[in-house]
This record gives structure tokens, C-alpha cells and sequence, in this order.
């Protein structure tokens, strides 16, 4: 019978861990309960971070925003810093499972499950997300393109947990997007996703641009040579279209029973374009919350 332990706090985590290193920590367990069932992992014991309140909430620190790992989806799509701060971690939340998923399931469990279609992962890349980690003698943190290292691959360490996530506020930015191709409309793995946050002058160039493509390759892709294509551009349609061979050169996908490669590879690209709807609806009205800031 397989053991499962339920620290009351770090202390206590570390005891068990301690005493049972094979242990496998989880929280909200919807990806790793699922492992099991299809006979993929068989940890001898589980060590549940539900309880461990040291590993919950939202804190406000200035520039940044810590996430601590243990936080559900639900509370985070609820939390005002989060809507505000991050909007486009907010959106990819929007998005992701079900309600009873995200009601379960934490931001930390997303990011260690480390699937290339994990909707939080592309905004957190493009957020420069920094990853605390602990364990009994100390932390250190990792950047989130530095931690995953494929797909179920990190560089958490033996006895060592995710205890929170460091990300960079949104400044500057008028214009975040979202978006994720599944086999349906809701409750899908995706396909493809896309991130994008961008700051469109008013003569509507395209000052920056920042863009990050999930489950197109073992990790999220970013690329300069896309980046660089839109930089300094108009946001059009030719402009667009011209960056799209960069988006092909740049993903690397898979054929699965989801999708195949080309598929993916041809969307990806496509992705770009609703960017234009999206712009249309969302910059007249930054950019008039931008100058109204600066006349005050």
C-alpha cells in the first residue's frame, strides 16, 4: 500500500522528506494522479502540500509579483494583483481545464509537470519568470526557460521543491494576447498556443514585441528572428505575413495523435493574425488609458 503524508508546515515537509526520499511531492495532483492511474509513474509515497500554508498567495513586492506555488488556478484567476499585474497570466488561466481543474489544480503543479502544451508556461516565459526553490539547506532561484528542461524534465533536485514563482509586471504593454487551438472549443489540451504582449505606439508601430509558442517543440519557443521581423513595423497584415516564415523556421513540432507537425507548424503561424482583431478592439483604448496617465 502506497504511503501518503500530510505536513502541517516546512518543517514537518522536510522531516518526511528526510525520512523518505523516494517520495514524490505533489499538490493539487490533476496531472500526476492521472500518471499514476495509466500506470506511467509508481511513486512507493506521496507527500501532499495542500496543507503547507507557507506555500499559498499573492504577494505584492514592487516591480514583481510572487506567485507562491501552491496556489490554485481558481484563486489566482480571483486575485486583483493578478488581474491587474499580469493580465496575460490571467488569460492562459482563463483557459485552462476545467473548473474543477482549476479548482484543484496549483500554478506550481502546471509549471513542474513541465508539458510543452502547459497553458501557463508561455506567459511566464515571456514574463521572465524566476522559480524559488527550496529544500532543507537552502534556495536558489531559476529561471523558467533554465528550469524545464524538456518535456517532463526539470531541474528541481533530489528532496528539493517549487515554492514560488517571481514574475516581472506587465509595464508598458498595451496589447497582451492569448490564445490556444484545441481538437474543441473548451477543456482541451492545446495544439498550439500563442503569447504575445506588444507596446503599439499611436501611429500604431509596433515599439516592442514579445511572443512565446507552446506545445510546438519540447519546451516553449521564442524567437529574435520573429521579434525582430515585427519590430519597427506597422501592425499589418503584410507585416504580418512577412514574419510568418520566421514563425516555421522557429517552431519545432511533433506529429501525435492530437495533431500533426505540419498542422501545428502552419498555425503557429497563423496565430500572428489575431493580433490584427485583437488590436483593433484593445489599443484605441490603451493607448488613450496611456495618455491619460501621462497628463496627470
Amino acid at each position: 500500500m502506497r504511503q501518503v503524508h500530510l505536513p502541517k508546515d516546512i518543517d514537518e515537509l522536510w522531516q518526511i522528506l528526510s525520512e523518505n526520499p523516494k517520495a514524490v511531492p505533489w499538490a493539487g495532483g490533476t496531472d500526476l494522479l492521472a500518471r499514476m492511474r495509466n500506470r506511467l509513474v509508481d511513486p512507493p509515497a506521496l507527500v501532499c502540500l495542500e496543507r503547507v500554508e507557507e506555500l499559498k498567495g499573492v504577494e505584492d513586492h514592487g516591480d514583481k509579483v510572487l506567485i507562491r506555488a501552491c496556489t490554485t488556478h481558481t484563486q489566482l484567476l480571483r486575485d486583483p494583483l493578478i488581474q491587474k499585474q499580469c493580465p496575460l497570466l490571467h488569460k492562459a488561466l482563463k483557459v485552462l481545464g476545467s473548473p474543477l481543474i482549476r479548482n484543484m489544480g496549483t500554478i506550481g503543479g502546471n509549471i513542474v509537470t513541465a508539458s510543452p502544451a502547459g497553458d501557463t508556461l508561455p506567459p511566464l516565459y515571456l514574463s521572465d519568470a524566476e522559480l524559488e526553490l527550496w529544500s532543507r539547506n537552502g534556495s536558489r532561484l531559476v529561471p523558467i526557460s533554465d528550469f524545464i528542461k524538456g518535456p517532463g524534465q526539470t531541474a528541481l533536485r533530489p528532496r528539493e521543491i517549487l515554492a514560488g514563482i517571481w514574475v516581472r509586471r506587465d509595464r508598458g504593454v498595451n496589447l497582451h494576447h492569448y490564445e490556444k487551438v484545441g481538437q474543441r472549443k473548451a477543456l482541451a489540451i492545446s495544439i498550439v498556443s500563442l503569447a504575445a504582449s506588444l507596446h503599439i505606439t499611436e501611429t500604431g508601430i509596433i515599439e516592442r514585441v514579445r511572443l512565446a509558442w507552446g506545445s510546438v517543440g519540447p519546451k516553449v519557443i521564442m524567437s529574435e528572428e520573429v521579434e525582430r521581423a515585427l519590430t519597427g513595423r506597422p501592425l499589418t497584415r503584410e507585416t504580418l505575413e512577412n514574419a510568418v516564415p520566421f514563425v516555421h523556421k522557429a517552431v519545432l513540432p511533433i506529429d501525435d495523435i492530437r495533431a500533426s507537425a505540419q498542422y501545428r507548424r502552419i498555425v503557429a503561424g497563423n496565430l500572428l493574425f489575431r493580433l490584427l482583431g485583437h488590436s483593433e478592439q484593445s489599443i484605441p483604448s490603451a493607448i488613450e488609458g496611456l495618455s491619460s496617465g501621462a497628463r496627470q
